[in-house]
């Protein structure tokens, strides 16, 4: 767990004026974060060349994001639960149920839209604050609470549905789960790569001017403390990669149909989920109770509580990814969520979580869920049979989990 420096802390470390120009450089490799962005890089080139070229065309790109939209989602809560300590197995059950619920309000009721989506993560949230307070309070863990949960709500989609769907749902939600943004501002010429729309190259070069905007705030912070820093090459290095990484996608996003309207509102819970878990004190107390329950209590963090809100943001989170589920297929049915609890749990391991907790991040988490989809498009673009597909997922969440404890077992021998 990484603990912010105290006002004492501050005081005592930051030295005169000239201290600013003699921070100490040094080159720093978190070689389990790192590792992530490295096996992504390796996964996108080898299915390029073996696809050739296929996997990074403009439409396979929309339809990753727009296909995966769901379980990235659902990681971004899944992470937060298991740094806490604890684990969800009923998402992909909640997910169905809550599908369900918005098709009843929206088509059956014909309820607004807008109502509809309110009540349905309303749900959400009753669903996962009967889930926190067995887990919180009355002290059942958390996969007993869930595997229950997961059955139960199964049940229901079922009572709701019987064996058949409903739909078909309102433009407004197919577009959210399907839709693009319109372009504003017309096409602007790429030559060999045709025409791409300009607002949505804007969007990109505001993203990555903010992007770089952050780190090097984040830099000179540290610089007038006088706490070690990159050097400038290698703090440019790590500026200008995810930069390219950013227009390349947006530009490829551009040729086809501009920027997908849940890669949005993806976009807005990562930026959100990584402020709160980065700032925010709840944050903090979240990776305090996972890092050490008992000190945590000593602390005076409210325990209990903490992890109840946990579930119930995790169950606001599924109702979210039942929505945009439901809306690309425009049908509520009751298979619907099967094993995206796995993909989700998946997502948050490969991602850099820890298994015993108090580790990850929302960014991690994404591009784990980013490696699943990767694996997903490749090998069904290469043809490969379905069992082919999870041998493959298996044995990368295996890798991910074994890289995780050998590099603890590291660190402890280093000390």
């Amino acid at each position: 767990m990484t603990v912010a420096p105290t006002n004492a802390d501050m005081s005592v470390s930051k030295g005169p004026a000239g201290a600013q120009d003699n921070a100490p450089r040094r080159v720093s490799f978190d070689l389990k974060q790192s590792g992530i962005y490295i096996a992504l890089a390796l996964l996108v080139f080898g299915f390029t060349v073996a696809t050739g070229g296929d996997l990074l065309a403009p439409q396979n790109l929309s339809n990753i994001i727009v296909q995966y939209s769901y379980i990235l989602v659902l990681a971004i809560g899944m992470v937060l639960i298991i740094i806490a300590g604890h684990i969800d197995l009923s998402v992909g059950s909640v997910v169905a149920a809550t599908g369900a619920i918005a098709a009843v309000l929206m088509v059956n009721w014909d309820l607004p839209w807008p109502i509809a989506v309110i009540a349905t993560l309303a749900v959400g949230a009753a669903i996962g604050a009967w889930q926190g307070y067995w887990v919180a309070y009355f002290g059942i863990p958390a996969f007993i609470v869930t595997l229950a949960g997961m059955l139960l709500f199964r049940a229901v989609t079922y009572m709701i549905l019987g064996n058949k769907g409903i739909g078909p749902f309102p433009d407004e939600i197919r577009t959210l789960a399907n839709g693009f943004i319109p372009g504003f501002m017309g096409n602007i010429g790429l030559g060999a790569l045709g025409g791409a729309d300009l607002f949505s190259i804007i969007v990109g070069v505001v993203v990555v001017v903010a992007l770089a905007f952050v780190q090097w705030r984040a830099r000179a912070g540290r610089i007038s403390y006088n706490q070690v820093v990159d050097p400038m090459w290698l703090f440019l290095l790590k500026v200008a990669g995810p930069a390219v990484l950013v227009m390349f996608l947006v530009v490829q996003l551009a040729r086809f149909r501009n920027l997908p309207w849940v890669l949005v509102l993806l976009a807005v819970l990562v930026v959100g989920y990584t402020f709160v878990t980065n700032r925010a004190v709840f944050g903090r107390q979240i990776y305090a109770v996972g890092g050490n329950l008992q000190a945590a209590t000593l602390s005076g963090v409210k325990v209990k509580s903490v992890v109840f809100w946990l579930f119930v943001n995790m169950g606001v989170l599924a109702a979210v990814a039942g929505i945009i589920f439901a809306g690309r297929l425009n049908l509520a049915g009751p298979t619907a969520g099967n094993s995206f609890e796995l993909d989700a749990i998946a997502a948050a391991f490969i991602g850099g979580a820890a298994v015993q907790g108090g580790v990850g991040k929302v960014v991690g988490a994404i591009t784990g869920g980013l490696i699943m989809g990767v694996i997903n498009n490749g090998m069904g673009l290469l043809g490969r049979a379905p069992e082919e597909v999870m041998l493959f997922k298996g044995f990368v969440l295996l890798l991910a989990v074994a890289f995780d404890v050998w590099s603890k077992r590291r660190t402890a021998r280093a000390k």
